[in-house]
């Protein structure tokens, strides 16, 4: 019954998208829809509360669902508020968008319709993205990311680079009063880590960005496409450069280190390898930072500030994770999540 429910929603979402991006419903029977569902949600929970299991996927499920929801009431919300406002006259098919690109073209909803320029409907500067453009788009955020100790040499990014690694070094002198505090306390917060289990956030990870693909083609919303193509830019971006620095560090995993052992002298451990095993920064913080902070900063200045609160929310509860299970070091997951914020935002966010 479980699953059904999960079923049910899914094919229940879907067609009320359908049937709103055609207007044949309003936002009204769409909050019908989820009024009707969360009893449902509930009761079974309540049925199945004796498997952890379930309660763990239900868990998982939930801190997604959240941020598609909003996604989609979002939408819908502001589809409504747009419809009512629309002038008696219809609108062209395309029309000429002020933009520091004479050729963008915004298309009869306000989106942008090609990549760059200027977001027709907040007036704020963004990129946009495509599966054509995306090996471009990748070799160029690489070159530039490469190349970011020659611009630090010039002078600039001085004051941003000392905080990151200014927080970095305090926490790695930190790190083994705080691992040795949760491996003695481990049994205390096994509930939060069962939640949050590495299969189950990595299956997390990439829910998000995926569901956006799916609802952006089911809804022919460029929009999503290209935030679900922008998240997969940033994962990209940034697990190449954490891979880098973890090949070179070596780090021991606080679960590596034995009971009763010390937990100093971790960096440069021969035997870690850099996709197995070293824990110098952490492959989940940056990724789900990464994927995160593309899709709060798309979704930010268009009317729905609880996107960005769902997202870093998610993000900061994975990330935290990783060090109540022992997987990381506070440090390993500060410079992971910096990683992953830093350069989805301000590179692969970042205008053409």
């Amino acid at each position: 019954m479980h699953y059904f429910t999960f079923v049910e929603f899914v094919f229940g979402a879907c067609r009320c998208h359908i049937e709103i991006a055609q207007g044949q419903i309003d936002s009204d029977k769409t909050k019908t829809f989820w009024s009707r569902f969360v009893p449902s949600v509930e009761r079974e929970v309540a049925r199945l509360h004796q498997s952890s299991l379930t309660m763990m996927f239900h868990n998982s499920f939930i801190s997604v669902s959240l941020i598609c929801a909003a996604l989609v009431y979002g939408g819908t919300h502001s589809r409504a508020q747009n419809s009512s406002s629309l002038p008696n006259e219809p609108m062209p098919r395309f029309i000429k968008a002020v933009s520091p690109i004479p050729s963008l073209l915004v298309d009869d909803t306000g989106r942008v319709t090609r990549s760059g320029g200027v977001d027709a409907t907040t007036g704020v500067p963004q990129r946009e993205a495509s599966w054509r453009s995306l090996p471009g788009d990748f070799l160029h955020d690489q070159k530039d990311l490469w190349t970011f100790p020659l611009r630090l040499a010039h002078g600039k990014y001085l004051l941003p680079t000392a905080i990151v690694v200014g927080v970095t070094a305090g926490l790695i002198y930190a790190d083994p009063h705080a691992a040795k505090y949760f491996r003695n306390n481990a049994k205390e917060w096994d509930p939060f880590t069962d939640v949050f289990d590495p299969m189950i956030t990595t299956g997390e990870v990439i829910a998000l960005p995926a569901s956006l693909l799916a609802a952006g083609y089911i809804r022919h919303d460029t929009r999503e496409v290209n935030t679900a193509i922008l998240a997969a830019e940033a994962y990209s971006d940034s697990v190449v450069i954490n891979l880098a620095i973890k090949a070179v560090t070596r780090r021991q995993r606080p679960s590596d280190v034995p009971p009763g052992g010390t937990f100093e002298d971790t960096f440069f451990n021969g035997g870690k390898s850099p996709l197995h095993g070293s824990s110098f920064p952490s492959g989940h913080s940056t990724a789900v930072w990464s994927v995160a902070t593309v899709v709060a900063e798309r979704y930010r200045h268009r009317g729905k500030p609880w996107i960005p609160v769902l997202c870093y929310t998610m993000a900061t509860a994975i990330s935290f994770s990783r060090i109540a299970d022992s997987a990381h070091f506070p440090s390993d997951v500060w410079l992971g999540s910096s990683l992953g914020y830093t350069i989805a935002k301000y590179q692969t966010l970042r205008p053409r």
